[in-house]
């Protein structure tokens, strides 16, 4: 990646691993946030003004690219966010609140994120309803028990494509199948399957989809929520404020068409622009050459661990782009600060969520198609040298 898309985080002299915590930003795209900034510093949909006007066309463009990029049927169905964890919680409290029953039912796994456990949660402690938990074997969604566990109460499936710990990659098209000929809508978290695949929001037929920019190589702060419009229709704004109604005097409020209604006060315009052009460079990459390169390097660093006998790996079966270990005796943190004093950034802990049935704490590697064979060596590098690690840790 040289010129206008390198990235000047890579001029360090360190090795970045922690790309499902967030990822490089491209300079390109660093480059639209500060153009942003330096020349048409306006606010949107309030300026009767030339720069203003950009603003808008900006932020509409980036809206489009969205669309395209999921492909979904019209740009009003993609509304920016913060996160994904905005983007679940927006779902969960501007829809599901209103349109839960006392006695339903939310089928979730035990090994989603916390954004997709937490809101459900809350959500439950305010109505009525049961959180159905779907059991895993080997670190992978167990089908069978989540079919299993429909019932004429269940009105909700909310599941990451893939998960952020194991990298569970899960079927999405044919839960969606199945929870439609069972009248129950499908909540997907895509924060880590965005930035790493395809996503035809219309082939998997899911009826609400969210994912955050910064783990796809764009700017912190911007999230989108995808739903279908027929429901959009039917949600009620999280946040009310200016620009999103169109009239409202002492007596009433009329609400603005669909998606500004969700967008109340000023967005993070730099951030939205800066996201259109992380689009444009994903799209140039390609998304099949990222899942490609991501696989073969994933399958590089399994072999190569697989040579150290005294590393523990925890999702060798999983398909997503992370790799979780562990060392006998050395707490998951020590083993991070160690690999952090060679230069290497990896993530340690729970990783906001559960894994299985292990309770320890891990490592986890994660992968991005800017990461190199060359640095995996390195990485192994550092593993095989015991002495060191034991020495670092006593």
């Amino acid at each position: 990646m040289k010129s206008k898309n390198s990235f000047e985080m890579k001029e360090k002299n360190i090795v970045y691993f922690d790309n499902a915590a967030t990822t490089f930003k491209p300079k390109r795209v660093v480059d639209k946030i500060s153009d942003y900034y330096n020349n048409y510093s306006a606010n949107s949909h309030r300026g009767d003004y030339d720069i203003s006007f950009k603003v808008d066309d900006e932020i509409d463009y980036t809206r489009d690219n969205i669309r395209k990029f999921i492909n979904s049927k019209i740009k009003e169905e993609i509304i920016f966010t913060k996160n994904t964890t905005d983007s679940i919680n927006i779902v969960v409290f501007g829809f599901f609140y209103n349109y839960l029953n006392d006695g339903d039912e939310v089928i979730l796994s035990s090994s989603e994120h916390a954004s997709n456990i937490l809101p459900w949660m809350i959500l439950s402690t305010k109505k009525k309803i049961k959180i159905v938990f779907v059991d895993s074997v080997n670190e992978k969604l167990n089908l069978n028990d989540l079919f299993n566990k429909i019932t004429d109460k269940t009105k909700i499936i909310s599941l990451a494509q893939i998960t952020n710990v194991t990298g569970d990659k899960r079927d999405i098209k044919k839960i969606c199948s199945i929870a439609h000929e069972n009248n129950i809508l499908v909540v997907v978290d895509a924060a880590q399957s965005a930035p790493h695949m395809k996503i035809d929001v219309q082939d998997l037929d899911c009826d609400f989809l969210a994912f955050s920019a910064h783990k796809m190589c764009g700017p912190t702060g911007v999230g989108i929520l995808y739903g279908k419009y027929n429901l959009l229709k039917k949600m009620l704004p999280f946040t009310y404020g200016g620009g999103m109604n169109l009239n409202y005097n002492e007596e009433s409020l009329e609400l603005a068409e669909i998606p500004y209604r969700f967008e109340s006060g000023t967005p993070n315009i730099a951030g939205i622009i800066g996201f259109g052009e992380t689009i444009d460079y994903l799209n140039e990459i390609g998304m099949d050459y990222i899942e490609r390169h991501v696989k073969y390097l994933k399958r590089y660093l399994l072999k190569e661990l697989e040579k150290i006998p005294y590393i523990k790996i925890y999702n060798k079966e999983c398909e997503g782009s992370t790799v979780i270990i562990n060392i006998d005796g050395v707490l998951s943190g020590d083993l991070g600060l160690y690999l952090n004093k060679r230069g290497i950034c990896v993530r340690s802990g729970k990783h906001c969520a559960k894994m299985g049935d292990n309770k320890e704490d891990t490592v986890r590697i994660s992968l991005y198609f800017y990461n190199t064979y060359e640095e995996i060596d390195l990485l192994i590098e550092a593993l095989k040298d015991k002495k060191s690690i034991y020495e670092f840790v006593k």
